[in-house]
């Protein structure tokens, strides 16, 4: 099982749904990087379900940072933060039926029945907790040398968003929004849509728009290692998330080529281009120009229909209604794992151009 990702700045996931303690360890960041224990919590809280809009499983995600932090700056060695589970309800959870939508049968033919099936175990989005938790690290870290990331649901299910605008103002406004949405009224409409939905027992999903701010041209690499090679890489890993495009992506398929192209001109005495349908992204390099790009996230698996499956052991088809505690709708949470693990990319990217001192601190 292959849970790292990253070169010069590297993540290793660990731990179960319902195991003690999930966690993740963070190498290669440079020493001396402020670690804001109370940032790392704000953004924890981001993650953690709200209401009606989500489950009822609460975790108080009491961190322990154990290892390459000493008097609040990274030491350069590892990063080791620890996060206890203490809201689980195991006995709503045997092995048996695959639910669909999730990884019970692929994952119990991949590890042949020894895996941790209680609520997903490694597979599941209480994982995600542990990649916020560093990824805080990493964002803070690229705010100090004005590098901003926000998300906002640019769609839930047939109901929009209104477009970003004034980019820095959007970021900066999202960063304070516990439901990452720029128009009030939209937000307020997809909230009533998700408990809608959560009355009938049912789940909803939505694309997420990403921006990105103040990164310099000339990160990322040609071909295997391009900036969209290394983002998508890790975007793909957060459960649920099922599509991603950059700049225009697929709207590019309307376009002329007359009309794709990005001019670039001379503003201020700096070249930037015009547009940005590429997304700030030639060559698998950055340009200058912001980065954007957007996630499609899929309705929530775990639904509360009867629904059709089948018994590997007996190899009989069954009817399956599920129990337990399950989001209606996990977009809203999902908008702070893609800005944690989007920061976490650009830093490895940052370091492996310039080197540990250049940019990071």
């Amino acid at each position: 099982m292959k849970n790292s990702f990253g070169n010069a700045v590297s993540v290793t996931l660990f731990g179960e749904s319902h195991g003690a303690e999930i966690g993740a360890v963070l190498d290669g960041m440079p020493a001396g990087i402020p670690v804001d224990e109370a940032f790392i919590r704000s953004q924890l809280s981001l993650r953690r379900p709200q209401g009606r809009i989500s489950t009822a499983r609460v975790e108080l995600d009491a961190f322990r940072i154990v290892s390459g932090v000493f008097e609040g700056h990274t030491t350069g060695t590892p990063i080791c933060i620890l996060i206890p589970n203490t809201n689980t309800r195991s006995e709503d959870y045997t092995r048996g039926l695959p639910r669909p939508g999730h990884a019970d049968y692929a994952a119990g033919i991949r590890y042949q029945g020894y895996e941790d099936y209680r609520g997903g175990g490694h597979f599941s989005g209480r994982v995600t907790a542990a990649l916020v938790a560093v990824g805080a690290i990493a964002i803070s870290a690229l705010r100090t040398r004005g590098v901003w990331i926000g998300t906002h649901i640019a769609r839930l299910s047939t109901i929009s968003d209104r477009a970003f605008e004034d980019l820095s103002a959007d970021l900066q406004a999202l960063s304070e929004k516990s439901f990452p949405v720029l128009s009030e009224p939209a937000a307020e409409q997809m909230k009533q849509h998700i408990e809608a939905v959560a009355r009938e027992g049912d789940s909803v999903g939505g694309i997420l728009e990403s921006a990105v701010v103040g990164l310099p041209a000339g990160l990322g690499e040609p071909w295997f290692d391009s900036v969209e090679s290394m983002l998508s890489h890790a975007l793909f890993s957060i459960p649920a998330v099922k599509g991603v495009e950059f700049g225009e992506g697929f709207g590019f398929a309307d376009l002329r080529g007359s009309e794709a192209n990005d001019a670039f001109v001379l503003r201020d005495g700096q070249i930037v281009t015009a547009t940005n349908h590429n997304g700030g992204i030639n060559g698998g390099i950055t340009n200058g120009m912001p980065i954007t790009f957007r996630t499609v996230i899929k309705p929530t698996p775990s639904i509360f229909k009867e629904q059709n499956t089948v018994d590997p052991i007996a190899m009989r088809e069954e009817k399956l209604t599920l129990r337990g505690r399950h989001d209606p709708a996990i977009i809203h949470r999902a908008r702070v794992v893609v800005d944690s693990v989007t920061a976490l990319v650009l830093a490895d990217l940052i370091v492996q151009r310039f080197g540990n001192r250049e940019w990071l601190i």
